[in-house]
This record gives structure tokens, sequence and C-alpha cells, in this order.
């Protein structure tokens, strides 16, 4: 147990125990003199023996196994950040990460709409586009005109030809988000989501299936881009990416333009037609 004889699990266990409504187990019509649910009422929606669970609290139970502590995590209905903490007091690292493919929040969205000339997006582990802003849209994509498997960025670096044209350096392009999405894919434990899309693409196109069997790995970080645009021409930006706090799996991209001109480049896309 981490820090000593401190009991850190222990107390935690017992802190998020009585932090829960029994109505919401199906518990009613019981008098209790404490609140949240009994020991052995979480032992039983965790599926272990009541007795450990009980030496688990009480610092005697020895150090749990991660299985355990994850039908833990569920039994107590913790947040991914909670459960996160719950492994770190039990195990003193991690859980490994769960690939959770959805959608972001309105208060996330509300962000990327706020930076009116960067265009911005959110997307998965194996490079989803799930959420995007006015400016991504009409300088990068306009993701809303495709389906959702439409608005993956490896299909349509290396199957749309619109995205390709757009492309300054589209080899370098292309390689860097094979050898990103690779890390990305791995890190977030999505590996039979990448091991589809890389069949697929490796069967639709040579020069992904060349590049994917180079191994490289890259991270996302920060860098220099340029766009062809046809009507606005071309446009530099640079670009920042940034994790998703409590969701490892996605992440979010943000082009800021290069120079004043590029701004106003940028600017009269926007402007109604």
């Amino acid at each position: 147990m981490p820090d000593g004889n401190e009991n850190h699990l222990g107390r935690y266990l017992r802190d998020r125990r009585t932090r829960l409504d029994p109505a919401a187990f199906g518990i009613t019509g019981t008098r209790r003199r404490t609140a949240g649910l009994r020991r052995e009422e979480v032992a039983q929606q965790a599926n272990v023996s009541a007795t450990w669970y009980t030496w688990l609290e009480q610092g005697r139970g020895g150090a749990p196994s991660a299985e355990v502590l994850d039908r833990l995590a569920r039994a107590l209905m913790l947040t991914e950040v909670e459960r996160e903490h719950l492994f770190l007091v039990g195990l003193g690292r991690p859980p490994a990460v769960r690939y959770q493919p959805g959608s972001v929040t309105p208060r996330l969205q509300r962000v990327l709409d706020a930076l009116e000339l960067s265009p911005a997006l959110v997307r998965t582990a194996t490079w989803d586009v799930i959420a995007w802003n006015r400016a991504a849209a009409v300088l990068l994509t306009d993701y809303a005109a495709l389906p959702p498997e439409g608005r993956n960025v490896l299909r349509l670096v290396f199957l749309d030809p619109r995205v390709r044209a757009a492309q300054l350096d589209w080899e370098g392009v292309a390689r860097f988000v094979v050898a990103a999405f690779r890390a990305d894919a791995a890190r977030a434990g999505a590996t039979a989501q990448r091991d589809a899309l890389v069949a697929e693409l490796s069967q639709r196109s040579p020069e992904f299936a060349a590049m994917w069997r180079s191994q490289e790995v890259r991270g996302h970080g920060e860098g220099a881009k340029g766009i062809r645009h046809p009507v606005a021409g071309t446009v530099a930006l640079e670009y920042s990416s940034f994790v998703v706090e409590g969701r490892p799996d996605l992440g979010m991209v943000v082009y800021n333009p290069s120079t004043p001109e590029d701004a106003a480049r940028i600017r009269s896309l926007l402007r109604p037609r």
C-alpha cells in the first residue's frame, strides 16, 4: 500500500460507499443508521467476499488486483477520474486506458466555437473527427457534409482527392498522420478499431500500406502546416494539440493563422455569401 501504514485505499472506498444512494440500486424500504450502501451491499455489487471487502476498508485485505478494482469502480459508480484515483491509491499506478469512442460535451463544443479564426477539432484515438468549429469547416473540411465514417482523418488524407490536393506536402503530411495515429491508437488501447481501419486502408491505398509497414511512431504535439484552399489561396497555420481532461482517448487540435494576412484569408471564408 502506498505511503507506509496510511490506509488511503480503505478511506477512499468508505467515503465513496457512504455517498451512494441506495435507491439508485433498487434498495428501498430499509431503515439505515448510516448514509450510503452497506459494506456487504458493495461487496455483492462487485462480486467479492463481504469479509474480504470489509478487511480492504480496514487496511488488512492485501493488495487487490486490477480486475477487482475495476469491479469495485463499477459497484461504486465511479467516474473516470475517480476510477483513476482508486487505482493510484490501490496499486500505485493508473489503470490501463479504455477506448471510449463518443462525442464531446456541449461545454467543449462551445470552446471550439469561441475560436472564431482558429480552425479547431476534436478527434478520437483512431482519428475520427467528432467535433469541429466553423473555421475548420470552411478551411479544412466540411465534416457535416460527410457521413460519420467519412470523417476519419486517415480516410480523408489517403482516399479523398480534394483533401490530398489541399496539402502543400502531401507525403510529409501522410507519413506524419500514420505515425501519430499508430501512437494514439496504441496509447488508448483501441487495438480492434485500429486493426480494422488499417486493414481497410491497406487494401484501398498502397501508399498507406507502405507507410504503415515502416513502423514509424510520432507524437502530434505542435508544428506548422500549409493549406491550399481553392478560394482563399495558400493559408499558413501553426497547430497545437491537447488531450481532453478525463478522456485520454480524445485529442483537440487548434490551428492558428500564422500571420495577420492568413487570419484575413480565414475571415473572408467566414463571411456570408
